[in-house]
């Protein structure tokens, strides 16, 4: 694995899911996962001057994720989410408003390290409120990977937000069913190669991959379509597996693998996920 940092910018919160409370985070998963895939990464995001916010960064700095650009809000709490799973493992969340991953500065230390960075992962969600999307969007002016994962949340879905992310991505990771809402905002044709090759026409983003749950994944790079059908498991829950896949998917980039093999090791890592309890199960 080539050497230099990734950055994964946005929201460290807990979950309180039916087995407990978790810490997680679409973005602090992937830092996790890469972290275990022997990538370098660091944590960036906000968190409040209270218990939860300092046990939040203590377990991050278990899973071997860097923690020193984890900054400390000394008003707003630390990001919680209420989530319940039904029947087919399928989460439903509430979201907290208005708490400290949402005031994300971009300050001249972060700043640097970016300008330093090998990659840089963001999403839909962090952008909810102007103070950190300003500084993710400072955060576009180097030269690293810019790699955008989109996570539609109601009722945080900014179609503006999404369409100055996509102009400036390079890897974007969508499900299908984000997609497809992506299709009637930008009119985009139907179908996931046909929408994924005309995202990336539209937007100038090389590489484009579409998670389809239990039937795998599609990813168009360099003008060429993959597929791969995924992993037969008996689904638990469906949290983090997309989390999973996508660092997965940007650590195989890294390291030039081809596309097959790209695909085949990110489904297969979002399927061992989804087939166990958590975000994060103990391997």
């Amino acid at each position: 694995m080539p050497t230099g940092e990734v950055l994964c910018v946005g929201e460290l919160l807990w979950d309180a899911l039916p087995a407990g409370l978790f810490l997680g985070g679409a973005p602090f998963n992937v830092a996790c996962y890469l972290s275990a895939a022997g990538v370098p990464t660091t944590m960036v995001s906000r968190v409040g001057a209270d218990r939860l916010g300092e046990e939040a960064v203590r377990r991050a700095q278990r899973y071997g994720v860097g923690t020193d650009l984890v900054q400390v809000d000394p008003t707003l709490p630390t990001g919680f989410v209420g989530a319940t799973i039904d029947e087919s493992g399928q989460p439903t969340y509430v979201i907290e408003d208005a708490v400290a991953w949402d005031a994300i500065e971009a300050s001249d230390v972060l700043l640097a390290r970016a300008g330093r960075a090998r990659a840089i992962v963001f999403g839909s969600l962090a952008q909810r409120h102007a103070t950190t999307r300003r500084t993710i969007e400072r955060l576009w002016e180097g030269s690293a990977l810019q790699v955008f994962d989109i996570n539609l949340r109601p009722p945080f879905e900014d179609r503006d937000v999404i369409r100055g992310s996509l102009q400036r991505a390079d890897v974007v990771k969508v499900n299908r069913e984000e997609l497809h809402r992506l299709a009637s905002w930008f009119e985009l044709p139907n179908g996931d190669r046909e929408s994924a090759s005309a995202l990336s026409g539209k937007f100038s983003c090389p590489v484009v991959c579409v998670t389809r749950g239990a039937a795998g994944a599609g990813l168009w790079r360099d003008d060429t379509w993959t597929e791969h059908e995924g992993f037969k498991v008996e689904v638990r829950d469906t949290v983090g597996a997309g989390d999973a896949f996508l660092a997965v998917l940007l650590a195989g980039l890294l390291s030039g693998a081809d596309s097959e093999t790209l695909l085949k090791n990110a489904n297969r890592i979002g399927a061992d996920v989804a087939s166990r309890a958590g975000a994060l199960p103990v391997y």
